[in-house]
């Protein structure tokens, strides 16, 4: 057989294996733990489909849209009832399947707040023609965000919010009592003073006063933790007092 009728015969069977990928769609969706979903009023989430076994990219897109309808997701009874609506924030995919994939997601957000963004990994079975719809693929955040304002000092505060910006507020669906928040001084890797930050009369802000320390480089660690969930937020950065 002549290279020419190789090729067009290896060109053929591409085209026929090509020709049976059934394009397929599968909406990805991000959420809180124990909250809403994440969306444009965070920046979003980044996600990536893969096939798990080749690697392969299969798409790659951002989470964009709206945290959902506070009611359907926070008050009523969810089984079998779809969460999602049209303005909910999703990621629609269109794979294009020849055979059930195992695939693969990676999701990293929220991604308007870097110092609290998070990675989270996910496997499952895709079959060819089979969408995911509705509420689709949903992957679970945990996690608070934590956004301090230090111009006040000695006094320091802190924005601690869900990771679907979602607020904490005394007698809320986030009731701020659930909440331990703290500041902790570092220097050379060594505590030199805590304290806890108390709800400072807006929602999500707590408040307090930096420890007593002799002037210096420091390292400030903020700390927030739901006693009633596993979601946790640390936060991490220099603090220089003179």
């Amino acid at each position: 057989m002549s290279k020419i009728l190789r090729l067009s015969a290896l060109a053929l069977i591409l085209a026929a294996t090509a020709a049976q990928a059934t394009p397929t769609h599968v909406m990805v969706r991000a959420r809180a733990q124990d909250a809403k979903f994440i969306g444009d009023h965070m920046g979003g989430v980044r996600v990536t489909l893969r096939d798990a076994k080749t690697h392969k990219v299969l798409a790659q897109g951002l989470i964009k849209g709206g945290t959902g309808d506070t009611a359907r997701l926070m008050k009523g009874p969810q089984r079998g009832v779809v969460l999602s609506d049209a303005q909910t924030a999703g990621f629609e995919a269109v794979l294009d399947l020849d055979k059930p994939t195992l695939v693969e997601a990676e999701a990293e957000g929220p991604m308007g707040k870097p110092d609290a963004a998070i990675r989270t990994t996910a496997q499952a079975w895709i079959l060819p023609g089979h969408d995911l719809v509705g509420d689709g693929w949903v992957l679970t955040f945990p996690g608070l965000v934590i956004e301090p304002d230090l111009s006040a000092r000695p006094a320091i505060s802190a924005k601690v919010s869900l990771m679907c910006g979602c607020p904490i507020e005394p007698g809320g669906l986030w009731d701020a009592a659930h909440y331990t928040v703290k500041a902790e001084l570092l220097r050379k890797g060594r505590s030199v003073g805590a304290i806890d930050l108390h709800y400072g009369g807006k929602p999500s802000q707590f408040a307090g006063q930096l420890p007593a320390a002799p002037p210096g480089a420091y390292r400030l660690r903020l700390t927030a933790e739901d006693s009633t969930t596993a979601n946790i937020g640390v936060w991490e950065g220099a603090l220089d007092l003179k």
